[in-house]
């Protein structure tokens, strides 16, 4: 059989810590532009019993969204020990181009997998490079693709990334500018000959809901009294988010486990987009919860937001690379583990790949 398969990955984890004391000084606003009226330390404490985020990591001054991403893509390509010349695709997943410190515009001329060519100094015209925009679900719908393109006959190497800077598009006023970090993640796909209990993708899932869910998360203007009209920071509903992903993010990842015959049982790990601790907690018991389970295993979810924070497309590359590395002493990967990578975000949009180790 012929699957598409992760040789390589890699991820950057940027050096500036942000603590969730760090935010006790901010003054937060509602969406009416009014003081919340509640110290910012019950704030502060508030949010992590909720997200589970205790600290978040920013990028230094001087990087790009497409600079992290070339460094993670550095470390898929060292650990798969492709020759980059033989590349066929790289696709970059982000939001908001780059955003360099300081500023309020985003660049995104060229496409940021264009700049990630160029900076890994690969020659050959035949290595197409793009982006995509898919919100936070963006890394697992470029393995999507890419693996659609293998399957079409049109590609047979490429190399998938997830990177952001959410750091330097959110609003200090809005206590969700809590949530939002920096971080890449990347991977190297091959398509690969492999025996029919072989590595490699067994299915894929990929939804999108974008009537009244649309603008669940937008851009919009700050909270802040008098903030300036004309400059835009991320937002989001959390309440209306939440719902939606608890609900639907369940029937998705169903979606895909039966497309390939997976039972739940067999499942041994679930990479799941990194946005809120409760949220994903949530979203696993309604998972088990639709084959008729209560039985959850402890061990099935790693997580990193509790330390790491939400950094959109990168969440869930970058867990597994740090699990597949070794490098969470709770959580390890064995050869002929049956994974899924699962996420949700902006569109609104939720995906799901049902992947054999």
């Amino acid at each position: 059989m012929w699957r598409s398969v992760i040789t390589g990955t890699g991820s950057y984890i940027p050096t500036e810590v942000k603590t969730n004391q760090d935010f006790t000084s901010h003054n937060f606003y509602t969406d009416q532009n009014e003081p919340i009226g509640v110290c910012p330390n019950v704030v502060v404490e508030k949010f992590q019993k909720i997200t589970g985020i205790a600290e978040r990591r920013y990028v230094a001054s001087h990087l790009t969204t497409s600079d992290i991403a070339t460094l993670a893509a550095e470390e898929a390509i060292r650990s798969s020990g492709i020759d980059p010349e033989t590349l066929d695709m790289i696709i970059v997943a982000h939001n908001f181009g780059n955003v360099i410190e300081g500023t309020i515009q985003s660049d995104a001329v060229p496409a940021l997998a264009s700049r990630v060519k160029h900076n890994l100094k690969i020659k050959s015209p035949n290595c197409v490079a793009y982006d995509i925009l898919f919100g936070c679900p963006g890394w697992v719908q470029g393995m999507i693709q890419a693996d659609a393109f293998f399957k079409a006959g049109m590609a047979r190497k490429a190399l998938v990334i997830g990177a952001e800077t959410l750091s330097r598009v959110i609003d200090m006023y809005d206590r969700d500018s809590m949530i939002f970090s920096d971080g890449a993640g990347a991977s190297v796909v091959e398509y690969q000959q492999v025996p029919e209990d072989g590595s490699g993708i067994l299915a894929s899932c990929a939804r999108s809901h974008s009537v009244e869910e649309a603008y669940y998360i937008n851009m919009n203007k700050s909270y802040m009294p008098d903030g300036d009209p004309r400059v835009r920071y991320i937002k989001m509903k959390g309440r209306k988010v939440y719902e939606y992903a608890i609900k639907l993010v369940p029937e998705a990842m169903k979606e895909c486990l039966d497309l390939c015959g997976v039972d739940i049982k067999d499942v041994k790990k679930v990479f799941i987009h990194q946005a809120n601790e409760k949220m994903d907690e949530g979203m696993i018991q309604a998972l088990f919860k639709l084959y008729g389970r209560r039985d959850i295993p402890e061990d099935i979810m790693p997580m990193s937001i509790h330390y790491l924070g939400n950094s959109s497309v990168a969440t869930v590359p970058t867990l597994y690379d740090i699990v597949r590395r070794g490098q969470d002493e709770k959580h390890e990967l064995n050869d002929g583990d049956i994974i899924l990578f699962a996420s949700v975000g902006a569109g609104m949009n939720i995906n799901a790949i049902c992947y054999r180790v």
